[in-house]
């Protein structure tokens, strides 16, 4: 939920937009954002369109970009048939944190929902990643991450069997990165991560309850310990609920002491 600022003045939904150089639909763009940030928590009903252009004395047209702006900024989020709501702030997801402990932090349960898992021969890319010889077999594990029971990510990884051998007789619903270190003492350490953008195919979009074509966010994470690679999975996020953070140096320039790294992020 976001803060609310006791000190802060409540938006005046009843002023009149004025006019003048500023756009109307920013104006009242502005006042949304006030009310959004400061007064509604997460998946509060705001006025219909029809009611804020009555109010404010505007068109719907320019009620309908006010708001779509909002939409795009993550701000507000349309579900059809029911209305315009507030939207949860959208989760980090920089490259080596943890999934399970960003939810806690926002206060919210995480689980997943174990789709298929089996031991077959991974395409030659990822065998190649995971160190494996031609038609060594690998476990392919694929899970619906979730969050308050909402869905947020799905999940196709493969790992080792020479790091961790039975890996599919053991629970795959929890933290596997827990379950590596606490039954195989393996702590993953090192990682690299590749992130594009994708829309949502037909069977992605139902299983993540949204619709086709759906703007995700694409995450290909190999995780190693030392120089011994572990798993290579790739995940899609719901784009309406994540957002990726990253910090940039200039070649050349030392860090200073409030520098952020990242850690890894936990399965």
């Amino acid at each position: 939920m976001r803060e609310h600022d006791e000190n802060a003045e409540p938006p005046d939904l009843h002023r009149r937009l004025v006019a003048g150089p500023t756009p109307k639909h920013v104006q009242l763009g502005a006042i949304l954002r006030d009310l959004v940030e400061h007064e509604l928590p997460p998946d509060s009903a705001v006025p219909s369109e029809r009611e804020l252009a009555q109010r404010f004395g505007v068109s719907r047209l320019t009620v309908r970009e006010a708001i779509g702006r909002l939409v795009a900024a993550g701000l507000l989020t349309r579900v059809r048939g029911r209305g315009t709501f507030t939207a949860r702030p959208r989760l980090e997801t920089p490259p080596l944190t943890s999934f399970t402990q960003e939810l806690q932090r926002h206060g919210m349960a995480a689980s997943s929902t174990l789709l298929t898992c089996s031991e077959e021969v991974p395409a030659t890319n990822t065998s190649a990643t995971l160190g494996l010889a031609p038609g060594e077999p690998a476990y392919r594990v694929c899970r619906l991450r979730l969050a308050d029971g909402v869905p947020l990510a799905l999940e196709h990884g493969w790992f080792s069997p020479r790091l961790v051998p039975g890996l599919l007789d053991h629970d795959l619903t929890g933290s596997l990165y827990s379950l590596l270190a606490q039954t195989y003492g393996v702590l993953l350490n090192r990682g690299r991560q590749t992130v594009w953008a994708a829309e949502a195919d037909a069977s992605t979009a139902r299983l993540l309850k949204v619709r086709t074509s759906s703007p995700l966010l694409v995450f290909r994470r190999v995780s190693a310990v030392g120089e011994h690679p572990v798993e290579d999975t790739t995940s899609w996020y719901r784009g309406d609920k994540y957002q990726l953070t990253m910090s940039a140096d200039q070649p050349g320039t030392p860090r200073g002491p409030h520098s952020v790294q990242g850690g890894a992020h936990e399965r």
